[in-house]
């Protein structure tokens, strides 16, 4: 059973070590990084966690996880802020599955020194008595 729910700083030692497991090659922040992301932003923040395995790993690639994660983050975006759209530094899950147009090109934005995409997407209005389950 998958489970999308806040993140609090307890799980910040899961978020490091399937972060390390599902990219390797990338740099290893530490846990400052994810620290002051959850405590500046407690409301966008979010974790996958299957109660069967603990939490989610490789192995569960492919099956809708992210886009579930970043819907969710997109829901508190509209009811906690107010938000009409947002920005992204990424590309095929942003454009192919949820919607996103690429705005401009960030010239070597990574550390490796490659270039990044942004991107925006309209979000809708937020109504009064909008449920976001």
């Amino acid at each position: 059973m998958l489970d999308i729910r806040q993140a609090t700083m307890n799980d910040i030692p899961g978020i490091r070590a399937c972060n390390f497991q599902c990219f390797p090659m990338e740099d290893r922040r530490d846990s400052c990084y994810y620290e002051k992301r959850i405590v500046s932003w407690p409301q966008l923040s979010y974790v996958a966690e299957d109660y069967r395995t603990g939490p989610v790993l490789p192995t569960h690639r492919r099956q809708g996880i992210a886009k579930k994660l970043i819907t969710a983050a997109q829901n508190a975006m509209v009811g906690e802020y107010g938000s009409e759209y947002v920005s992204l530094y990424a590309l095929n899950l942003f454009t192919e599955s949820l919607g996103y147009k690429i705005q401009e090109t960030a010239a070597e934005f990574y550390d490796n020194g490659e270039d990044a995409y942004v991107m925006e997407k309209k979000l809708p209005r937020k109504t009064s008595g909008s449920s976001w389950a």
